[in-house]
């Protein structure tokens, strides 16, 4: 397939990319710095670009079936994760509403009745503000009643680790093991990413992945 990859150089997109040119996609990696591109081979087009021009990333999607944003804002970037979510949709709508999936956060999945990750007293401080923007983030998409959107979270604990391709798929709610812990290594989470990328089960929805 022909995707269009938004943060191709940062900790989760780099394994996307690598994942998806390993399975034989064409992939179109969408960044600010080419230089920081930690992963190449055959099937990769690399483009500059900015997130926030929605013109400018429209022009450089329109080929493309699938666009998948890994774009990852800092603890600090509330403001720029909505401003990107308006501008990708824009973008999408632009280009004849390509499919999107887009990486989201674990704060927004469901703990407890009625209750939020990011509503748990052990949730971190400093992780709330980015947390909360990604559910706004989630709830733009959700008003989009149009566009073809698939928001993926992961665990509560997301690192580098190994692609073991084994793991559980949950709605809204947050994944815990046997061990009471919730994790996803970025490798295993870019499988899932491709995995509905070729085999769409969420469209129009949220879903998580975890142990």
């Amino acid at each position: 397939m022909k995707i269009a990859l938004i943060g191709a150089t940062g900790h989760i997109g780099s394994r996307i990319l690598k994942e998806a040119l390993n399975r034989g996609h064409k992939v179109t990696a969408i960044v600010r710095d080419p230089s920081k591109l930690a992963y190449t081979g055959a099937g990769l087009k690399i483009a500059q670009g900015d997130i926030f021009d929605p013109n400018q990333i429209s022009e450089m999607i329109k080929n493309s079936e699938v666009v998948i944003s890994a774009f990852g804002p800092g603890l600090k970037e509330t403001d720029n994760l909505i401003k990107a979510t308006q501008a990708l949709i824009t973008a999408i709508k632009n280009s004849g509403n390509i499919r999107l999936i887009a990486v989201g956060g674990a704060g927004s999945l469901e703990v407890g009745e009625g209750r939020l990750l990011v509503d748990s007293p052990e949730f971190p401080q400093e992780w709330k503000p980015i947390a909360r923007a990604h559910k706004e983030a989630l709830t733009l998409y959700e008003k989009e009643f149009g566009l073809d959107w698939t928001n993926i979270s992961p665990s509560a604990l997301i690192e580098p680790g190994d692609r073991t391709g084994i793991f559980r798929i949950s709605g809204n709610k947050l994944l815990i093991d046997s061990e009471g812990t919730s994790k996803i290594s970025m490798e295993d989470f870019a499988v899932a990413i491709l995995n509905e990328v070729e085999n769409p089960r969420f469209k129009k929805g949220r879903f998580t992945v975890g142990y």
